[in-house]
């Protein structure tokens, strides 16, 4: 059973890898450092948002509208944060 924490834990904290990659893919798409029209670049952004929307948009819609600023994926990552910090660890407790 602790193997199986582990390995959450190790996913989960690559979800937080793609969340941060997702925000800095953004911000340099924001800044026109990066073009969308080319293939590559468009494919690692559909990746990128097919992985992350559906985890991000149910927030987005909870959180009031702050204009041009989306912490939505600090609020996942700090979720992400707190279930590696308190969940499994009382999960692990539980089945040791």
């Amino acid at each position: 059973m602790l193997e199986l924490l582990q390995f959450i834990s190790y996913l989960l904290t690559l979800y937080i890898y793609v969340l941060i990659a997702m925000a800095v893919m953004s911000w340099l798409i924001a800044f026109r450092i990066l073009r969308t029209d080319h293939p590559a670049v468009r494919m690692v952004i559909e990746l990128l948002y097919r992985l992350t929307e559906p985890v991000l948009r149910p927030i987005r819609k909870a959180m009031p509208d702050l204009g041009g600023i989306d912490i939505s994926p600090v609020i996942v990552i700090l979720i992400i944060i707190f279930i590696q910090s308190v969940v499994l660890p009382n999960v692990a407790r539980a089945f040791a």
